[in-house]
């Protein structure tokens, strides 16, 4: 799979919105998009008004930066949540949401999706008991996700068993202590503090 290596602070001057791809850099005066905050390149600063498509596919772009997943993979996404009953572009999301390297990312296990994805890749976790080393895994209400019994005495995991719990959204628990979590529910739109807005993102791949 096609792989971004650029700087990722570009990624969020050209989306215009802060996507906290690099963790804690993102929450200190040390963030490129605070100091610069608009697209990349020597016209970034006068760009013209972007048309109604335009507006879609920056809002796809963004969402799909937002979660690490290349095209492929979000229309994927975007047919599963159409398949589904409900509103297509909060299933969406409520998907994107469940990814394990999302969830690890919101129980504070890795401070970026990129992170959480490196350790879900490196094989550190079980679901129900059964390590899953895929990023993309889909979890589902009830399952347990804790870091694997060799790995604990890592001091990456160490250092977590003694660090604050993170401020989890209501659909996850996790406790630091036993390095393990359960998803206490599927996530709903309300629980997704992202600002996105996914109603251009099926309007995009209605057309």
């Amino acid at each position: 799979m096609a792989t971004y290596r650029e700087a990722k602070c570009r990624l969020c001057r050209r989306e215009g919105a802060k996507l906290f791809l690099k963790g804690d850099k993102c929450y200190n005066g040390k963030c490129p998009f605070e100091k610069r905050p608009v697209a990349p390149g020597p016209h970034g600063a006068g760009r013209r008004k972007v048309s109604e498509y335009g507006q879609q596919l920056r809002e796809k772009q963004k969402v799909k930066r937002i979660y690490g997943v290349q095209e492929g993979q979000f229309r994927m996404y975007y047919e599963k949540a159409d398949a589904m009953k409900g509103i297509t572009g909060e299933n969406m999301l409520s998907l994107l949401e469940r990814r394990l390297d999302n969830v690890i990312y919101r129980m504070g296990i890795g401070v970026s999706r990129a992170q959480a994805r490196q350790l879900v890749n490196h094989g550190h976790f079980t679901v129900n008991g059964r390590k899953v080393n895929i990023p993309s895994y889909i979890v589902k209400a009830g399952d347990v996700i804790a870091v694997k019994e060799n790995k604990t005495s890592n001091k990456y995991f160490e250092a977590i068993k003694s660090a604050k719990a993170a401020n989890l959204p209501k659909w996850l628990e996790f406790s630091p202590e036993k390095l393990e979590g359960k998803i206490l529910a599927l996530p709903q739109r309300e629980d997704i503090d992202s600002q996105i807005a996914e109603h251009m993102i099926v309007e995009f791949y209605s057309k």
